[in-house]
């Protein structure tokens, strides 16, 4: 397997004729020798809370420029270790975005430790803070499947080929992508076996064993899962061999129902983008020719990344009765009458979380939403002297426990090999929402200094956060929602300036080139999208669900045109 979105936050629209923020160069974190002197506190600061959203930084793209391939063995995790990372104790690069997008991606993926590459080419291995990230997807998503009265089950890995085989669009589409296992037990099999690219095929063999009356319907179930498809060029979490998602199947007695149900869920995941991820994403309904094998209709929502490229992030299908028919998957209706059922199937992918760092990450490295951040606040105790140690850590065990006990999800970083400043660094790149440091002043007046990732430098920084729980609590909280927010607008307000209104393929043309998305009206043939693809190397997104009105003119052919379309280069 491969509703309309919530109303978008108010835009700036000085940041759309901003030239933003100047580019950082790469990152260095500063040598542990250099690093001792900032303990000091100024409690006399301001203790104001700044509510300042500050712009994407822009990206230079260069039309005509071919990106980097990514090769089958996810080499460019590899190629960066070997050539940017000097010390890895000394001077952690990070290469800016605008110098090169592909690489910065992949800088911070091993430098804020979120995988690694695998043995096999084409695999990575996600460590323990990528997973974590993969985990708040998870629970979120997990609360709202059962909301809506769906149960978690799980179908075998192993799939009989001769099941791909019985719905031909889906083979056909499917077929360059399969893992085939011809020898087990080191015999060769009777039947050559499909390691799982998705699960329609097993789960209609299923369902046709378990559905026997309408009494059986709706039958709605959802797996978490591994899945492999035999990709050439890979990226880690956007595309690679094996990756993890949940993918949601169901059945119903009428197409209604199942065309309800696909819209319902695209909801799920386009409400789950923006309030958990800050991710404004668009959500529509596919092409003809973008449609899922097998599905009579795709829905998507489609995410801007920080390069301007899309993201399809999650999709769900309506797949009518395609696979039913295929396997025969029949119930017995009121009037006692057999018919087929009408399915959907739906799904989010480890891809979310590669959509996450290109939405957010900055020159520093990851930025996190803190509804989906493992770590939401990292305080920094700060001592010089034996005799402060005590002190600071009191303190520190203190603040700690007291936002712990309000749920917030708070580490401590005590370790004493590493300075201050390579700690704010580290947490920094590792995209923690907030910093708290404690230092003996700080102690003696009762009193912490906040940072927030999202506004770098003194800009970020807050003085004198008075210790009193119910204080701390408060304006922690306060600060993790306005960061939340201000994430989202800017991605928000990034999207917007990046999307050009076209009425003609010249016009369209003109701004793919530019690296933007084009809307304009479309009521042209398949193959007419299809050169567009061959030509520019754009596709059509989605057909948003929210439309202008009026009358429109295709800008491909001049033909009356009832809806828009989004066409963009993706992932």
């Amino acid at each position: 397997m491969n509703a309309s979105s919530p109303p978008n936050s108010a835009l700036y629209s000085t940041l759309c004729s901003s030239k933003g923020l100047q580019l950082m160069g790469a990152l260095r974190l500063p040598s542990l020798t250099s690093l001792f002197a900032t303990s000091a506190r100024s409690p006399s600061l301001s203790r104001r809370r700044h509510h300042l959203c500050l712009p994407l930084r822009p990206l230079s793209v260069q039309s005509g420029t071919a990106e980097k391939e990514i090769s089958p063995e996810l080499d460019g995790l590899k190629a960066n270790q070997n050539t940017r990372i000097v010390d890895k104790e000394k001077d952690r690069v990070i290469t800016p975005r605008s110098q090169d997008f592909n690489a910065w991606y992949l800088d911070i993926i091993s430098k804020a430790e979120l995988a690694d590459y695998g043995p096999v080419r084409g695999t990575m291995v996600i460590r323990p803070y990528g997973y974590a990230i993969w985990e708040a997807i998870q629970e979120y998503l997990n609360v709202k499947f059962k909301e809506t009265g769906h149960s978690n089950m799980y179908f075998p890995q192993f799939i009989p080929y001769s099941f791909i085989e019985k719905e031909a669009s889906h083979v056909e589409g499917f077929s360059p992508e399969l893992a085939l296992v011809t020898i087990g037990g080191g015999k060769e099999l009777e039947e050559k076996l499909v390691v799982r690219p998705t699960s329609e095929t097993i789960v209609n063999h299923m369902f046709t064993q378990w559905i026997h009356s309408y009494r059986d319907l709706p039958l709605m179930i959802n797996q978490w899962a591994n899945v492999t498809r035999w990709e050439m060029r890979t990226k880690p979490f956007i595309r690679t061999l094996e990756f993890l998602w949940q993918e949601g199947h169901t059945a119903h007695t009428t197409l209604e129902e199942a065309e309800k149900e696909a819209l319902q869920m695209i909801d799920v995941y386009t409400k789950f983008a923006y309030e958990q991820a800050a991710i404004p994403v668009i959500a529509g309904r596919k092409s003809r020719v973008e449609t899922f094998a097998g599905a009579n209709r795709t829905y998507t929502i489609e995410a801007m990344m920080g390069d301007r490229k899309a993201l399809q992030a999650g999709t769900s299908h309506n797949l009518g009765q395609n696979f039913s028919q295929a396997f025969g998957t029949q119930f017995t209706d009121e009037n006692g009458q057999r018919q087929h059922v009408w399915q959907t199937s739906w799904a989010i992918s480890t891809r979310f979380v590669g959509g996450i760092i290109m939405t957010h990450g900055d020159d520093t490295g990851l930025m996190l939403p803190p509804k989906l951040a493992p770590v939401q606040v990292v305080i920094v105790p700060i001592w010089k002297k034996a005799d402060e140690r005590t002190g600071v850590f009191n303190a520190t065990s203190s603040v700690k426990d007291t936002l712990q006990a309000a749920g917030i999800k708070v580490k401590v970083d005590d370790s004493d090999q590493r300075t201050p400043g390579w700690k704010y660094n580290f947490w920094e790149m590792k995209g923690v929402p907030l910093r708290i440091e404690i230092g003996p002043r700080d102690v003696s007046s009762g009193t912490v200094v906040i940072s927030r990732r999202d506004i770098p430098g003194k800009q970020g920084k807050v003085f004198g956060i008075s210790m009193d729980c119910s204080i701390l609590v408060a304006y922690v909280k306060g600060l993790l929602d306005e960061i939340q927010s201000c994430l989202l607008e800017r991605a928000t307000s990034f999207r917007d300036c990046n999307i050009v209104d076209v009425s003609s393929y010249d016009e369209l043309k003109e701004a793919i080139s530019e690296g933007k998305w084009a809307r304009g009206p479309w009521s042209a043939r398949d193959e007419d999208e299809l050169k567009i693809k061959e030509e520019t190397g754009a596709t059509i997104r989605c057909f948003p669900f929210e439309q202008p009105q009026g009358t429109k003119s295709c800008l491909m052919t001049g033909s009356p045109a009832e809806e828009v379309a989004i066409f963009a280069k993706s992932y």
